[in-house]
């Protein structure tokens, strides 16, 4: 045979050579849960890790059920990082299962174990609340083990991924702190949060915010009247301004509440929308972890009559998306 007839062959050859050489090249796939744990992912991992999600933005994760084409992707990916405490409660059987065959770190319950804040226990069921993100500071606790487990897939990240995590660190910190004074400036007797669920326990407990869920820890149940007067009750008398809704839940339970409490003669209104489950759409301002803890802290800050403080330096990625959230606000 030709040269000119072998050329092609060897081209092939070539070809395959280089594609089998990108692949084995290409960063190892985490699948996380939730978009909280995503993000948390994609912080640390940075390009050293293909980060995939399984719920997206409003997706609830209580009541979120794996489909065949999530089960391939649990068996597919080369460590599985979920919440943990039970969120994930129609998943609890399939993380189970792969945690058996596969590397798994369940995120929130590695931040509790880190330091000494403690969790805060939960009903319905839930032997902890498991909203762990909701405090910025505890949070910041499970990033070490998260770079831990993500070098033991991407060891020749090490270096960078400690440097990222310390990045990540400090910027939930310094979130930490922008989240206390801000909470602070709303005059004390206002200073309570009453939202569909109770996602914000550990929200309240950070940052002096008392706070009143209609609904428990779980969204799998309905609240019933006797929920509904007993929140109406606490509006007025405690002369509430502001109530909120929830993103990934169905209003109806928060505007029966506020046609209660008007009932009793309290001027109450819906004071905008809340961060609690699930991350906001793409390109906005709850986009990621930080920036949602952000929105929340502004929608609370604005409806109950306190002053939304700048961001602090360490912050500074955020601005421009905050000032837009501000803007539309107020519109």
């Amino acid at each position: 045979m030709s040269k000119r007839g072998c050329r092609p062959g060897w081209l092939v050859a070539a070809l395959l050579s280089l594609v089998s050489g990108w692949a084995a090249a290409s960063p190892p796939t985490v699948l996380a849960t939730t978009g909280m744990i995503g993000d948390t992912v994609q912080a640390v991992g940075g390009e050293c890790i293909n980060t995939e999600v399984l719920m997206g933005p409003g997706v609830d994760p209580h009541l979120y059920q794996a489909s065949a084409s999530d089960v391939q992707r649990f068996r597919d990916a080369a460590l599985i990082a979920y919440n943990g405490f039970g969120l994930e409660g129609q998943l609890d059987n399939v993380l189970a299962r792969f945690g058996e065959r596969s590397p798994t770190l369940a995120l929130a319950e590695a931040a509790a174990a880190q330091g000494p804040a403690g969790v805060i226990a939960g009903d319905e069921g839930y032997a902890t609340d498991p909203h762990l993100w909701m405090d910025a500071a505890l949070w910041a606790q499970g990033l070490t083990p998260l770079r831990d487990a993500l070098t033991a897939i991407a060891p020749d990240c090490a270096g960078l991924l400690a440097a990222r995590a310390d990045l990540h660190r400090s910027r939930l910190l310094a979130l930490d702190a922008w989240l206390a004074e801000s909470i602070a400036t709303i005059p004390a007797p206002q200073r309570m949060m009453i939202s569909a669920h109770d996602a914000f326990a550990y929200f309240g407990r950070a940052y002096d915010l008392e706070v009143r869920g209609i609904q428990g820890i779980s969204t799998s149940a309905e609240a019933g009247v006797a929920d509904i007067q007993r929140v109406a009750g606490v509006i007025a008398e405690r002369g509430i301004p502001a109530i909120f809704v929830e993103t990934t839940i169905n209003p109806r339970t928060v505007e029966a509440v506020l046609a209660a409490a008007r009932q009793r003669d309290a001027e109450v209104r819906i004071g905008g929308s809340l961060y609690g489950d699930a991350l906001g759409e793409p390109g906005g301002l709850a986009e990621d972890l930080i920036g949602m803890l952000i929105a929340n802290g502004i929608t609370l800050v604005t409806a109950l009559g306190g002053e939304v403080p700048p961001l602090p330096d360490a912050l500074s990625p955020w601005q421009g998306r905050k000032r837009i959230f501000m803007e539309q606000l107020v519109e």
